[in-house]
């Protein structure tokens, strides 16, 4: 499949309790990764499928929501031919250090969407 769904995040209000919800009923193995500047993003992998992560929703009063990210093989053109179609730019490339980089969309119906280049160069787990 080209441009399979890579990743999945969950912006939650109550990140304590997304935790503790999605470690039990699933049995996912949570791990926090402290990102600096007080952020704490809690990653995750399900068998079978693609990994995620979860955080405290950066969007005060802002409800709690899943994104699913797609794989690209540049960032920028997937984020510009996505809004030549229509899309609305939400968020243009941003770098996360030393793993890739990532954009997130709105499609023309709404639907919000992440693209995910990763760096050739990041560690493999």
């Amino acid at each position: 499949m080209d441009n399979p769904f890579c990743h999945v995040e969950l912006a939650s209000t109550d990140i304590g309790k997304a935790k503790t919800f999605y470690s039990t009923l699933f049995n996912w193995k949570l791990a926090d990764n402290d990102m600096g500047g007080g952020m704490i993003y809690t990653t995750f992998k399900a068998e079978g499928g693609p990994g995620g992560g979860m955080m405290q929703h950066p969007v005060p009063g802002a409800a709690s929501a899943w994104l699913p990210y797609v794989l690209v093989d540049d960032v920028d053109v997937a984020t510009k031919r996505a809004a030549s179609l229509g899309a609305q730019v939400m968020r243009d490339k941003t770098e996360v250090p030393q793993m890739g980089w990532f954009s997130i969309i709105v499609d023309p119906t709404g639907a919000p969407l992440g693209l995910w280049q990763t760096n050739p160069n990041a560690p493999r787990p």
